[in-house]
């Protein structure tokens, strides 16, 4: 999607270059907004091929509050591999430590720990159904907040939050919703394209729980990066010009608490050949 391409090439014009905790440096630079207009397609890249399934699978396990990466292993998504809780394994970016991470399950309250049960409070703390239920009731609110930020937890975290939280808007009259994601720390290549296909999903499904439809998809990035090692692959990306962008479907669809990342049917999907980077721990 040009949208994407468009913000890679603004970080490339205006990045300055910065160190920071992983050791690789980033080019760098404050603010942008990046949107996309769902009636336009499901905005999974076509510029290098992605996968549904590890979106998905993530999403899946956000939305259950699940915080053992062997959910994720299980369904052949190793996304949080190199992480843990720094409570089991205090953090660190050397190799024995990294291995130790590694084998270590438990993530902390991470997302869905916070999406579910903020500071550990699944009664009054379950932001992800408040929303969901003041969309069917009161869908006019400007209150439809979901944080992911929580400073009371943030040192039982395996990562802070790169992305913050999101606000729902919903607009009755032509019976669509808008979802705003806050995203703190934003590996451009590997981690925005990512998240943005997650927080369309996201989208995707409340449409589906509460009958309305999917409109827009904002991001609201804060520190935009490219790691240095990562500079070629996203040159080669901006070479390419993008595909017709692919629909998904749902599958099996009751309820948005009963989701099951197979049942994500993605149509009509031509990308390029992958692109990889490896990942700064």
């Amino acid at each position: 999607m040009k949208a994407y391409l468009d913000y890679l090439q603004y970080v490339l014009d205006n990045g300055v270059w910065t160190k920071n905790r992983t050791g690789i440096d980033t080019l760098a630079c404050s603010g942008y907004m990046l949107e996309h207009d769902m009636k336009d397609g499901f905005p999974l890249l076509t510029t290098k091929k992605m996968g549904i399934r590890n979106i998905a699978a993530e999403l899946e396990m956000f939305i259950k509050g699940i915080t053992d990466k062997r959910f994720l292993q299980e369904r052949k998504c190793h996304i949080w591999d190199e992480w843990c809780s720094p409570e089991k394994v205090p953090y660190a970016n050397d190799e024995e430590t990294k291995a130790k991470m590694m084998a270590e399950p438990e993530l902390g309250p991470v997302y869905g720990s916070q999406w579910i049960a903020f500071n550990g409070d699944a009664e009054k703390g379950n932001q992800l159904k408040t929303v969901i239920e003041t969309i069917k009731n009161d869908p006019t609110s400007r209150r439809l907040i979901v944080s992911a930020w929580n400073p009371l937890q943030l040192d039982k975290m395996a990562l802070p939050p790169c992305h913050l939280g999101f606000e729902l808007i919903v607009y009755p009259e032509q019976g669509t919703i808008d979802i705003i994601w806050a995203q703190r720390s934003c590996d451009s290549f590997l981690g925005v394209p990512y998240d943005l296909a997650s927080y369309a999903l996201l989208l995707t499904l409340i449409c589906k729980e509460t009958g309305y439809k999917p409109g827009k998809v904002f991001g609201m990035l804060g520190n935009c990066h490219i790691y240095k090692n990562h500079l070629d692959v996203v040159k080669e990306q901006l070479s390419r010009k993008p595909y017709k962008l692919p629909t998904i479907e749902i599958e099996n669809f009751t309820s948005i608490w009963n989701f099951y990342y197979k049942d994500v049917k993605l149509i009509d999907y031509k990308s390029y050949d992958k692109l990889t980077g490896a990942i700064a721990v």
